[in-house]
């Protein structure tokens, strides 16, 4: 384990694994900038060029991505009132009118190094977590794994979204995809229609350009950015940093809670943000001026929502189970350098998952520093208007589809996903269950036929088995009636608002 930890750290200091973080760093910076994109679809346009270089720098480039992009998310939503990511919705409430008071920098700051800490925080907690989830894995076989990946599909498609059903399906259409080609363990072509190019599957770069990727801008086209006027960020970095420190102890409870609730698949930064604000409300016991420029009202939500990346990546290297839409793609990442996240990550790539430790440490680091020295200049990627930015990012998006196999197939291939992500964006259906289902498909059928090869279907009454097979059960149970219910309060908000 101590070497594993030291080889970690030390690979850090290799100019090519340090220089792709930082550039990670860098690009998660803009990304979270921009209204409208965000991690998810931030690394889909990225996923097609890091795929070509060593695999510790590219996880070193993804993590540095991840890391900062909930950290400069924040400095549209505080200086313009305009959310860089659904992680930093909450940020705004109190964010936005201290900068109407000429307190941005102060607001900046604090977000800054709250978000430093809980980045920090998420990372140790992945790092304390490895020897009890390496213990617990020793203890498992093909059947349990199996169990996992289904439990892994069923998580994300019901806690995503606001309608299980179109969660649910999502999920299916990630299980077709994953069934295209040739089988797993036999020697058979599926759905391949008699076309040389579905032989080897769906490309894993296109699925993720074409779902996240191009709708996405196509989204910003149509809505367009807004143009800010003149912004003031004011004085009082310095402040903003004790304002943090003399809140110390909320900054780790929401850290706390971001951890836990990135842990859970299907949750994410935005369920982070919201829930580390009500507990900053909470606590307050009635004292403070939240929604009119309390300063604990961006420190708990920015610890919360950068703890969780830490929390979400427990499940996601360690039992192969995503903990958001930015987490499949890094699995999906993963599988392609040939790394199978579970039992292997503690046995045979522990110094990867220990790389991966420093670097969400070292990328919340640099990333606050650079957010807060430059944050005044970086805002302005905001005021940009999209059809400017639009035309280079597709054909960066096309060049990167292209080179998936160097076939034209692969154009068409993106086209046709392109068509298919969109469309669940403008219906409701939720995106990321593709994502994972695709992945985990895959996962599933080779842990099921070396279960019935191995066990045959005495497998399925084995002690874990039936232990995750009930969680499963609870999680469809749990993720109906919480939507159901937030459907109900919905409703109701809007036919009191249509009274009034």
């Amino acid at each position: 384990m101590f070497e594993s930890v030291l080889a970690g750290f030390v690979g850090l200091f290799d100019p090519m694994q340090l220089g792709m973080l930082l550039l990670g760093v860098l690009t998660g910076t803009v990304v979270g900038i921009v209204p409208g994109i965000g991690g998810t679809a931030g690394l889909a346009i990225c996923l097609p060029f890091v795929v070509y270089i060593e695999p510790t720098g590219a996880i070193a480039f993804m993590i540095g991505l991840i890391s900062v992009t909930t950290t400069a998310d924040t400095i549209t939503s505080v200086l313009l009132a305009i959310p860089g990511t659904s992680g930093s919705v909450a940020s705004i409430v109190d964010g936005h009118p201290l900068a109407r008071k000429g307190e941005a920098a102060r607001a900046l700051a604090a977000s800054f190094v709250s978000s430093c800490f809980g980045g920090i925080f998420g990372a140790i907690i992945l790092a304390l977590s490895i020897p009890i989830v390496g213990f617990i894995i020793k203890q498992l076989g093909s059947p349990e794994f199996l169990m996992l990946t289904m439990l892994g599909i069923t998580a994300v498609a019901m806690l995503t979204g606001r309608q299980p059903l179109k969660g649910i399906t999502a999920a299916g259409i990630g299980l077709m995809m994953a069934s295209v080609g040739g089988a797993t363990l036999t020697p058979y072509f599926r759905y391949s229609f008699g076309l040389p190019y579905l032989y080897d599957g769906i490309p894993l770069i296109l699925i993720a350009l074409g779902l996240f990727g191009i709708p996405e801008i196509i989204d910003l086209l149509v809505r367009g950015l807004p143009i800010a006027g003149k912004f003031g960020m004011g004085k009082g970095v310095a402040e903003g940093i004790k304002d943090t420190w003399r809140n110390k102890w909320l900054a780790l409870r929401c850290a706390i809670i971001g951890v836990y609730v990135g842990f859970v698949p299907g949750m994410g930064t935005s369920v982070a943000n919201w829930l580390g604000y009500a507990h900053a409300i909470q606590s307050s016991k009635g004292e403070g001026k939240f929604g009119k420029g309390d300063i604990r009202g961006i420190i708990a939500p920015e610890a919360a929502n950068n703890a969780a990346r830490g929390g979400e990546l427990i499940p996601t290297l360690l039992f192969g189970i995503p903990g958001s839409g930015s987490m499949a793609l890094l699995l999906l990442a993963l599988v392609m350098f040939g790394i199978v996240p579970g039992p292997d990550m503690i046995s045979v790539h522990l110094d990867k998952v220990f790389g991966i430790v420093w670097s969400l440490v070292i990328g919340n680091v640099v990333g606050a520093i650079i957010c807060i020295f430059l944050a005044k200049y970086l805002a302005r990627v905001a005021t940009v208007n999209i059809n400017i930015l639009a035309p280079f990012v597709i054909v960066i998006i096309t060049m990167g589809a292209f080179q998936a196999t160097m076939n034209w197939g692969d154009l068409l291939c993106l086209l046709f996903l392109a068509v298919i992500g969109w469309t669940m964006k403008q219906t409701g259906f939720p995106r990321p269950p593709v994502i994972v289902g695709f992945v985990l498909g895959t996962l599933a059928e080779r842990y099921l036929g070396l279960s019935i090869q191995r066990y045959g279907m005495e497998w399925v009454y084995r002690p874990w088995v039936i232990a995750i097979g009930v969680l499963i059960v609870l999680t469809i149970f749990y993720g109906a009636s919480y939507q159901a219910k937030q459907n109900k309060k919905e409703q109701e908000e809007m036919a009191e608002q249509a009274k009034a």
